[in-house]
C-alpha cells in the first residue's frame, strides 16, 4: 500500500488562507489542485498533518477538501477510503468532514 504524508506547514506554508488563487499564494485552490489531489489520485493512502501552521480560515479548509467534490469530482466514499486527516485541535477534523458531508450533499441534489 502506497501512502504519502502531507504536512501543510513544512510541504506548502505555515500561513495557509484564503479560498482562490487570487486570494493569495497559499490558498486552499492551490494546496487541492497542486498537492491533495495529486497526491489522492497516486496513492492508496494519503495522511493530511494540519498541525504547526498559525491556524485555518473556514475558506481554506472548505476549498481544499470540499473542492475536491467539486472541482475534482470525487466521491465522499473515495475520499473517505484515501483520506486520513490529523490534527491536535479536532475542531479542524470537524470541520472538514462537514466540508465533504456539505459538498457531497450539493453534488447530490
Amino acid at each position: 500500500m502506497t501512502t504519502k504524508l502531507i504536512s501543510i506547514s513544512n510541504n506548502f506554508s505555515q500561513t495557509p488562507a484564503g479560498r482562490y488563487y487570487t486570494d493569495g499564494p497559499y490558498s486552499g485552490e492551490k494546496f487541492r489542485t497542486e498537492i491533495l489531489y495529486p497526491a489522492l489520485i497516486e496513492n492508496e493512502l494519503v495522511k493530511v498533518d494540519l498541525d504547526g501552521t498559525l491556524g485555518y480560515g473556514s475558506s481554506f479548509l472548505e476549498e481544499a477538501f470540499g473542492g475536491l467534490i467539486r472541482e475534482c469530482k470525487m466521491t465522499l466514499e473515495q475520499i473517505e477510503s484515501k483520506l486520513e486527516i490529523h490534527s491536535s485541535r479536532n475542531l479542524y477534523t470537524r470541520r472538514i468532514k462537514q466540508y465533504l458531508v456539505d459538498a457531497s450533499k450539493i453534488k447530490n441534489k
